[in-house]
């Protein structure tokens, strides 16, 4: 952007002041050389020479003179070697003085061309405001009273001399000076009056871009043929083309309705819909509306297409009925635990009592330690219920999580379950990190994660526990490179006896489960078969990270 050159209203910048310059150039260059042609045919027609008299020279010779000037003035202008304020001041120079001699040497005070006074003041108030255009309209006024009292008093030889009386003449210079003067306000605050709309409808017109840029939803406008017009930053962030929008292309083009009509997409389309985008390879499930946008006659002139990536939402709403379930099954397990509890006890106890009575290695002595067995792993499970349905009561204490990660990772290390071939790696992102909740419970979150994650790795692999403080949320991630997890199994992982392990019991990763969402917290799941499995514990934070802006 070049030098700004201040005026009574605003700025204007030397690149668009040195547009209008050369626009008023070539103007001024097409009337010089029509008026001369003009000038000349009426003098062939009237079957006059061509220079008849001293004034006719002076005509041709001005003209002339007028038109090298303004190729002068381009030449300026296109070498840039004189500031274009300065350049503007000239031009309108020029044109106040071929104005007055054009109207000296054809009328004088009745000469028709007195109105280019009011074309330069006019253009001076649209370009440079109030006080240039008023400064124009003195300069225009002193021009005009000097070239109508000099036509008057013969003060130029050779030219002709006005037949006006003085009286005349004199009303006739008050009467432009008054001209000229309203002239200049009344156009200085039309411009300015322009400007402040041309202003607010940039302002509006910006606002309403942000709003739209700003939306998080899609939003395609389409004309009636199907083709993109516009996009915003969100629309094409969920079609994966966030540098290249797809603007003049058909909406087949993008992947949301391959394989159908523009016809078939109006058809089809309703309040809300869904479709299946392949974004990349990776399947996302979108959410759009297409409606139609009228024009003032009531026919159809564009469409309006929003539409949304619908994975966060379906997986909050996959969570609301997990956590709708998680509350039936538990309702359910502490009756069932109850009811099966005192039952299971008393056979038991009885077995118990009939063991000694019965010689060791009888049929009727196996099938009693049997019936032991099983009651003891019924009981475990009970247990495991009663814990689901009723956790111990959470203590709430400030502890640093950090270091609880550390020390129970280093017991994983030397616990039993891993083999030689497991490596564990612990990955802390600060040294120590703050939140208010029961220890032992997050302990108990670490081991199952970690215990299921050495499921999956049956003679070797790697355990990535990482711990990591974002904003006002503590994240701690348990990822494992082990035989991974379908879709299905993702689904109903935290439901209770759904164990994907061998002797599992089904009920571990509900508690897991149970003891986040007391603690206020989410867990997420990933992983696809063959690519090992995440998951990921977000609990509140005591103390917020702090967040440095680059």
């Amino acid at each position: 952007m070049g030098r700004e050159i201040t005026t009574a209203r605003g700025t204007l910048d030397d690149e668009r002041l040195a547009r209008q310059l050369g626009r008023a150039i070539f103007v001024r260059l097409v009337g010089i050389l029509s008026f001369l042609f003009a000038f000349f045919l009426l003098r062939v027609f009237l079957e006059a020479p061509v220079a008849d008299s001293p004034r006719d020279g002076i005509i041709y010779a001005l003209l002339i003179g007028a038109i090298s000037v303004n190729l002068g003035f381009l030449l300026l202008l296109h070498r840039g070697r004189m500031s274009v304020r300065g350049q503007a001041g000239l031009h309108v120079t020029s044109d106040l003085l071929l104005t007055t001699a054009l109207v000296y040497l054809f009328g004088g005070v009745s000469s028709p061309f007195t109105a280019l006074y009011f074309v330069v003041i006019i253009v001076v108030a649209t370009s440079a405001g109030r006080r240039w255009a008023l400064t124009t309209a003195g300069a225009s006024w002193a021009l005009y009273a000097l070239a109508s009292l000099s036509q008057h008093f013969g003060w130029v030889p050779g030219t002709p001399v006005s037949s006006e009386s003085l009286a005349e003449l004199n009303y006739s210079v008050v009467f432009h000076l008054a001209g000229f003067v309203l002239v200049a306000v009344l156009a200085s605050r039309l411009a300015r009056d322009m400007l402040r709309v041309k202003r607010d409808l940039a302002s509006l017109e910006n606002l309403h871009r942000d709003i739209v840029e700003s939306i998080p939803s899609g939003l395609i406008t389409l004309d009636t043929d199907g083709k993109i017009v516009t996009s915003n930053a969100a629309a094409n962030w969920i079609l994966g083309v966030p540098d290249d929008p797809p603007v003049g292309r058909a909406i087949q083009e993008t992947g949301l309705f391959r394989g159908k009509s523009w016809q078939e997409i109006l058809d089809e389309a309703g309040d809300r819909n869904e479709v299946l985008f392949d974004r990349h390879g990776e399947p996302r499930p979108i959410g759009f509306s297409l409606s139609q946008l009228g024009s003032p006659e009531g026919q159809p002139a564009a469409h309006i297409l929003v539409f949304q990536d619908l994975r966060e939402w379906k997986k909050l709403q996959a969570e609301v009925h997990l956590k709708e379930r998680m509350a039936a099954v538990g309702e359910m397990a502490a009756g069932i635990a109850h009811e099966i509890g005192n039952p299971l006890a008393a056979l038991s106890g009885s077995a118990q009592m009939l063991q000694p009575s019965l010689d060791e290695g009888s049929s009727q002595r196996t099938l009693l330690d049997i019936i032991l067995k099983e009651s003891r792993r019924l009981d475990r499970i009970i247990k495991s219920f009663m814990k689901f349905a009723r956790p111990k009561e959470r203590a709430s204490v400030r502890f640093d999580v950090a270091n609880l990660l550390r020390a129970n990772t280093e017991l994983l290390r030397n616990s039993d379950e891993v083999l030689p071939g497991h490596r564990i790696h612990l990955d802390l992102d600060v040294e120590h990190a703050k939140i208010i909740g029961d220890p032992d419970q997050i302990s108990q979150i670490f081991w199952n994660l970690t215990s299921n994650a050495l499921r999956a790795l049956p003679e070797s692999g790697d355990i990535h526990v990482q711990g990591t403080l974002v904003g006002s949320v503590y994240r701690i991630s348990i990822r494992d490179n082990g035989k991974g997890m379908t879709e299905q199994a993702r689904a109903r992982l935290f439901h209770p006896f759904q164990s994907s392990f061998r002797g599992g019991t089904g009920i571990g990763m509900a508690i897991v489960y149970r003891i986040v969402e007391e603690h206020g917290g989410r867990l997420s799941v990933e992983g696809e078969p063959g690519r090992g499995t995440t998951v990921t514990v977000e609990l509140p934070a005591a103390e917020p990270a702090l967040v440095t802006l680059a």
